[in-house]
């Protein structure tokens, strides 16, 4: 489990095809090296999972401040950023003495969806982002929800025939401590819908039955 508060920002640097050369490569999954910012790794372990853009992966190698995960292509076609060489969003799993400084966060990404507007308004930025249909009834006003890793809240949603679109504003910290700020119209994301809405529409559609 982990907390949409985003630990760090590292670097993809490295990728390697899982399975054999072929023109098929599509068909793998692929190895990332991961380069952390020094000293972030002195108390994760082998076998540990880390959120890759909200992701969780598991840590399947380590030296100091690198790490590999093995990630397959199931995962990589339906998630965004965890392909190619460049910055990402980093999170340890949470402990159970840990701050719940978001809320929580499952590390499963439900689908991508993508950024309809970015614009800086003040000292702040306006995320707009359009979440497809089978999504759009978890989202709320004031609500949570995961955008690659970072749990946000919600300032507005305005339903449309694709699903809905959602603002949220981001401050400058996120901006400067998050891959947040590297986001353009037309990029995709990595959602994740709040736990709680999730198990509040399975009630209410059982009572229904």
């Amino acid at each position: 489990m982990f907390t949409g508060i985003i630990t760090a920002v590292a670097q993809i640097i490295d990728t390697e095809d899982l399975g054999p050369n072929s023109s098929e490569l599509s068909s793998h999954g692929k190895r990332l090296t991961i380069q952390a910012p020094k000293g972030y790794l002195e108390d994760v372990q082998l076998g540990d999972s880390i959120a890759l853009n909200g992701a969780c992966m598991t840590v399947v190698h380590k030296s100091e401040d690198q790490f590999k995960i093995d990630i397959s292509q199931e995962s990589l076609s339906k998630t965004s950023g965890l392909i190619h060489k460049g910055p990402i969003n980093l999170e340890k799993a949470l402990r159970a003495n840990d701050r719940l400084g978001g809320h929580i966060v499952s590390g499963h990404v439900d689908d991508l969806a993508e950024v309809s507007s970015f614009l800086q308004i003040g000292e702040s930025w306006e995320l707009r982002i359009q979440i497809p249909t089978a999504f759009a009834k978890f989202l709320a006003y004031k609500g949570s929800v995961v955008i690659n890793g970072a749990s946000l809240t919600v300032n507005k949603v305005s339903d449309n025939e694709g699903g809905c679109e959602i603002s949220i504003n981001l401050i400058p910290h996120t901006i400067e401590n998050t891959t947040l700020g590297l986001l353009k119209k037309g990029s995709k994301v990595n959602l994740e819908i709040d736990t709680v809405a999730r198990y509040v529409e399975r009630m209410l559609a059982f009572e229904k039955k």
